[in-house]
């Protein structure tokens, strides 16, 4: 009786076992609302902040407008073969001539400062008339031109992609990880409560092993996430490049709602059309193919226009006859040119160009199937991600009320805390899954639309009217 009245007193001033589990109860769901779906303290950057600042900044986007400027130049150069060509040439001499000896032949006669000085000054232009290779080799950098214009908005597309997935890979990891925090939390006031009912003779030391493996293991995984959380971090400031640490977040109204249309043929018919990845494989077809024209080109006769201005004068020595005058020279010729033996470099060209075409033909083919692919799927996932969410939400309901009435059934003795650890362990699961869908079917929309081509800054500026400024 001395025991149980100890045990009494010791219960009375840690405070009851009901008391306990309904506080241990109610912390996981406010928790969540409070931490989860709050809106930040500080003023956070946004999405729309985030991409502008890497659309300035990232290299990748730098890189290819570079290579985008470089591949432009190339109109320049097709073009060049096509107007005229001009040249001036001009040169000032010195010369010197005269017999090595004196009329004695006992000296030396011939000098440098006897010579005389020579001008010689002229002008050339060119002009192609018929030149069929370097026409086709324009129209072959004309398409190449269009394509790098297509491979630079598609290196955009990517960017948006690229900038929302690691935005939202931060909100993510953040969300795991305050769900991490009201579990580790939570399991810590079951673990205390093991341990008091413990010491007052209510509870085995089993229960209060089984409270302390649970609190390692989300221990453990809070690490893990806190590590994933750090990564994201990085990865998001090696784009934008400086530090990013908080953003704001994801408005718990963001409407999940399917993709329109609501047919995979029509995204499908709408990627044939729009997809950039296509549409640069056509572009390098047709460019290929100007190059097989004008590979056999090289074979055909080039006619052209060349006229020259020339003007020399020599000036006057001891030694010469005729008086110093100035000659002018002019000339306009019509130039006939063509191949008869190259020692096979012509064939071996058209036959390199014709493989070459052949490759590009089935890289269109490729790109079109990847491209049925990819679109098919990401409607699928778009279409996935809708009911997840949904699913997840009811998910997160039953469980906890699963949660709750496994506390209350501890509280009368009909449940241990073993049943309490496990529902409440599907209760976090449940609202990180949720919290992970949402993610999901944000980034699952926007591939879609890169997909189909009609991904653009705008969904950027839609979605970033749904983030908590």
């Amino acid at each position: 009786m001395h025991a149980n009245m100890n045990r009494n007193a010791s219960s009375k001033q840690q405070g009851s076992p009901t008391s306990l589990h309904r506080i241990a109860r109610l912390r996981p769901l406010a928790a969540l609302m409070v931490c989860m779906f709050a809106a930040p303290a500080v003023l956070a950057e946004n999405l729309q902040q985030i991409y502008q600042l890497a659309a300035t900044k990232d290299p990748e986007i730098r890189q290819q407008r570079a290579r985008y400027n470089a591949t432009h130049t190339n109109i320049d150069l097709g073009r060049s073969a096509l107007l005229p060509q001009v040249s001036a040439t001009g040169s000032f001499t010195r010369n010197a001539n005269g017999p090595v000896t004196d009329s004695t032949g006992t000296g030396r006669q011939f000098d440098i400062g006897n010579g005389y000085y020579s001008k010689n000054y002229g002008l050339s232009l060119t002009q192609a008339l018929v030149n069929f290779q370097a026409w086709y080799q324009f129209k072959s950098y004309k398409l190449s031109d269009e394509s790098a214009t297509l491979q630079l908005a598609a290196q955009e597309q990517q960017l948006i992609i690229k900038v929302a997935k690691g935005y939202f890979d931060v909100l993510r990891s953040q969300a795991n990880l305050t769900s991490f925090d009201a579990q580790e939390a939570a399991n810590k006031q079951l673990l205390e409560n093991a341990q008091e009912r413990f010491d007052v003779g209510l509870n085995t030391v089993t229960d209060v092993y089984s409270a302390q493996a649970a609190f390692d293991s989300v221990s453990v995984g809070k690490l893990r996430e806190q590590n994933n959380l750090n990564q994201r971090k990085e990865a998001l400031q090696a784009i934008v490049g400086q530090p990013v640490d908080d953003l704001s977040q994801l408005n718990p109204n963001f409407p999940i709602a399917p993709v329109e249309p609501a047919s995979m043929q029509s995204w499908v018919d709408l990627a044939k059309e729009q997809n950039l990845t296509i549409r640069i494989a056509a572009l390098d077809r047709d460019a290929k193919e100007q190059d097989v024209k004008a590979a056999k080109a090289r074979a055909w006769p080039t006619l052209s226009l060349n006229t020259t201005l020339n003007w020399s004068k020599d000036g006057t020595t001891n030694f010469t006859v005729i008086p110093s005058q100035a000659f002018e020279t002019a000339g306009v010729a019509l130039r006939f040119s063509m191949p008869l033996f190259t020692g096979g470099q012509l064939s071996a060209t058209t036959h390199q160009a014709n493989f070459n075409f052949d490759a590009s033909k089935e890289g269109l083919t490729k790109s079109e199937r990847d491209n049925i692919q990819a679109t098919r799927n990401a409607y699928r996932s778009a279409e996935t991600d809708v009911k997840a969410v949904a699913a997840s939400a009811r998910s997160v309901i039953s469980a906890q009320s699963s949660y709750e009435s496994t506390q209350v059934g501890a509280e009368v003795g009909t449940r241990n805390i073993v049943e309490v650890l496990q529902a409440q362990q599907l209760l976090f699961q449940a609202q990180r899954d949720y919290s992970n869908s949402r993610f999901d079917y944000v980034i699952d929309t926007l591939t879609l639309k890169q997909a189909t081509g009609v991904l653009s800054p705008q969904d950027i500026t839609e979605l970033n009217q749904w983030l908590n400024q």
